[in-house]
């Protein structure tokens, strides 16, 4: 070899072994299985006509609130939202919002729905959101539409009820025991011994100090 010559670097990667090329393939087996099955579970979430979850919900719909669901069908809300156990999960699911927000919430949100909620919103605001609409019907329409989302109520206990079921609980019971200090229990009371009379809003309300 010349003495001006420049020696050949030997590469230095090797090769796979075999146990290493079955963990990457296991892997990706796993990860394309995983988001064919997230894919799945999307499609069927936005086109079943049945929840995902069990929702123990009910409705005594007024005169209002009558008109309110016959606007909330008119105006398309169900192709995004599901009330009265019809419509699609592509949105939230409205059923039992009334056990969660006061009617003067949900009418203040149907207006201004961003400032209401604290945070930019998906679909519900100005144009060119989806739900652009909303905002523009007359005060009148929103108020019917606010009045029969306040009317779909929760059971208590159920997966879209704030408050949780009735009856002891030993595992919320032994952490309070173990955890909550003295004076809470003098100070709190447990939600689940409210008076029945009391709203489910009314009741966090109470507890949480959220008007």
């Amino acid at each position: 070899m010349p003495d001006n010559a420049v020696p050949m670097r030997e590469d230095n990667k090797q090769p796979l072994k075999t146990g290493e090329k079955l963990l990457f393939i296991v892997a990706g087996i796993f990860l394309l299985f995983a988001t064919i099955a997230f894919g799945i579970m999307q499609y069927v979430m936005a086109t079943s006509d049945k929840p995902i979850f069990e929702q123990k919900t009910h409705y005594d719909l007024s005169a209002e609130g009558q008109k309110g669901s016959l606007i909330f069908r008119v105006s398309t809300c169900t192709e995004c939202h599901r009330a009265m156990r019809g419509g699609t999960n592509m949105g939230n699911n409205l059923d039992g919002i009334g056990s969660k927000r006061s009617l003067a919430w949900i009418e203040s949100f149907l207006r201004d729905p961003e400032t209401t909620y604290g945070h930019v919103t998906m679909d519900h605001g100005p144009k060119p959101k989806q739900a652009f609409f909303v905002a523009e019907m007359t005060e009148e329409k929103r108020h019917l539409m606010a009045v029969f989302l306040s009317e779909l109520i929760s059971e208590q206990g159920s997966a879209s009820s704030p408050v949780p079921p009735k009856g002891e609980s030993p595992f919320i019971d032994s952490m309070v025991k173990t955890w909550a200090p003295d004076e809470w229990k003098e100070k709190y009371t447990d939600i689940r011994d409210k008076p029945n009379n009391a709203t489910a809003s009314e009741r966090i309300n109470e507890q949480t100090g959220v008007k």
